[in-house]
């Protein structure tokens, strides 16, 4: 079972996802105050799903998965979501089967057993550790980004569509587009090249 962070200023929506996720046996920590979410330890949580209009809580970079919860509707509003930092989203009012769902997807993927290296270059992909560095030092990717480099370092010289790098990051049940998908290459791509990687 995971440690689960949820983050929202309307205490209804904290209370309504921790009596789901509880059902599943995780262990869920709610937060209404953005500035005391900032000030907590991240990186000792499994997951953390955050309203996406808390303010001052966008862009942070953290070693879990990041649902951002949004009450908007549009393809360029998702889009922002991930561009900030989120490794998926879910539409408010959301159902208790998705809600659980993409949970349970993310969390899979992060328990993944990985027990090699992938190097080429400068470039080398700790598959254990789920850490990509270039010449030694760790690129910032979110887990989804790093998720879509080690899919195409495994399968260098292949070309794929977005649909398939969606599905091999984020699973084929995900609500991203293509659009989301373009939008994680390109940060990941923009964190590499800040290490001298192209």
């Amino acid at each position: 079972m995971a440690r689960i962070l949820t983050i929202d200023d309307e205490r209804a929506i904290l209370d309504a996802l921790a009596r789901v996720l509880r059902r599943d046996g995780h262990e869920v920590e709610g937060c209404d105050d953005p500035l005391r979410a900032k000030k907590m330890d991240l990186a000792r949580f499994d997951l953390i799903i955050c309203d996406v209009m808390m303010p001052g809580l966008d862009g942070f970079e953290v070693d879990a998965p990041i649902i951002f919860l949004t009450a908007k509707v549009s393809e360029e509003d998702a889009v922002v979501g991930l561009g900030l930092g989120a490794d998926d989203y879910l539409r408010k009012p959301f159902g208790n089967a998705e809600l659980r769902a993409k949970v349970a997807a993310h969390l899979r993927r992060e328990h993944r057993q990985r027990t090699h290296a992938l190097s080429f270059g400068a470039v080398r992909l700790d598959m254990g550790a789920k850490e990509l560095s270039v010449n030694g030092e760790r690129a910032p990717l979110t887990p989804t980004e790093y998720e879509i480099c080690e899919f195409l370092a495994r399968r260098r010289g292949q070309v794929f569509s977005r649909a398939q790098l969606r599905e091999a990051a984020l699973g084929w049940d995900s609500a991203s587009d293509d659009a989301a998908v373009s939008m994680h290459v390109s940060r990941a791509r923009a964190k590499l090249r800040a290490l001298g990687a192209d």
